[in-house]
């Protein structure tokens, strides 16, 4: 069942997202964050894989509309984004997800790519209904998330050959996570690159680190979203 654009409320406006409802009709919330390209088909689609999994996906369009065609724009794109407005669209979709009529539990997780990794820390230490956090090789140099006002547990995923976001950065922000009491797990796969679940680009796509990453990510929101 594919999903639909949807708009919600955030800061007095309007955002939009993609969201993707359950197969079975009801099931807990997640948000999905883009990575620097925009709300491309591959966003999209792992909402709707996690509809099949049975959790309702909130992927708000943090570009408003806009989409990266090559590397120079997306950079250019990513650049631009003003955290402050960020913060408040993801805050929004937050809201709106958890009072959805499909969406079952108290908490909601968050995930995020690439950029959208960084923002589902930021996410998460922002807003006090996510209880999971998941960061796919997250990067932006102006995102510093609350370390200290976390609360959710964090799951970590990243690529050993990554330019971006490289083992040092990753086992760095996981001994921060923990020297501050949090639940962190970070885990790196070997011999891979920056954007491996990415399936849409084959340069980069493992596809054996890709689904060994979606059963850690779907075995993480069962034990803490609920």
């Amino acid at each position: 069942m594919a999903g639909e654009i949807v708009e919600f409320p955030s800061n007095g406006k309007k955002a939009s997202g993609y969201l993707a409802i359950s197969a079975t009709g009801k099931g807990p919330g997640v948000i999905v964050i883009q990575e620097w390209w925009g709300l491309v088909p591959h966003i999209k689609d792992v909402c709707d894989r996690f509809a099949a999994a049975g959790y309702v996906a909130l992927a708000p369009d943090m570009y408003h509309g806009a989409v990266a065609k090559s590397p120079d724009e997306a950079g250019k794109y990513m650049m631009s984004l003003q955290i402050d407005e960020a913060e408040k669209d993801l805050r929004g979709a937050c809201q709106y997800l958890q009072n959805h009529e499909a969406t079952s539990g108290s908490k909601i997780g968050t995930i995020g790519f690439c950029m959208g990794g960084a923002l589902s820390l930021y996410a998460a230490s922002k807003n006090p209904q996510v209880g999971a956090c998941v960061v796919f090789y997250g990067i932006h140099p102006n995102v510093k998330p609350d370390l200290d006002a976390l609360r959710a547990p964090v799951l970590g995923l990243y690529a050993e050959r990554d330019g971006f976001v490289t083992p040092a950065i990753a086992k760095d922000l996981g001994d921060e996570l923990k020297k501050r009491g949090k639940t962190a797990e970070m885990h790196i796969y070997p011999d891979v690159d920056h954007a491996f679940f990415n399936d849409t680009r084959p340069e980069v796509y493992n596809q054996a680190a890709a689904q060994d990453a979606w059963r850690r990510v779907l075995d993480f929101f069962s034990k803490n979203l609920n």
